[in-house]
């Protein structure tokens, strides 16, 4: 999995430490949605049951394959 250094850096935070690579390859290749941004990143979005089902929300840069943010989105709604 690819990952921009800001990722690498803001993964370390304790709120983001517990999400795991198999939780944003899991939404990255099938999530419930997808939005481009302005700036062509891709916001994806993804159940994640082990998580007492909260959603996922995993920012790729424009190639679609690097991994620039990823946190638990409690606004989303499906």
């Amino acid at each position: 999995m690819k990952t921009t250094k800001y990722f690498q850096a803001i993964r370390s935070r304790p709120d983001r430490a517990m999400i795991t690579d198999e939780w944003i390859l899991g939404v990255m290749n099938e999530p419930v949605r997808e939005v481009v941004q302005e700036d062509r990143r891709i916001r994806r979005w993804g159940r994640i049951p082990e998580a007492e089902g909260r959603y996922l929300r995993v920012v790729l840069l424009p190639d679609g394959e690097t991994v620039h943010n990823a946190f638990f989105d409690r606004r989303f709604t499906p």
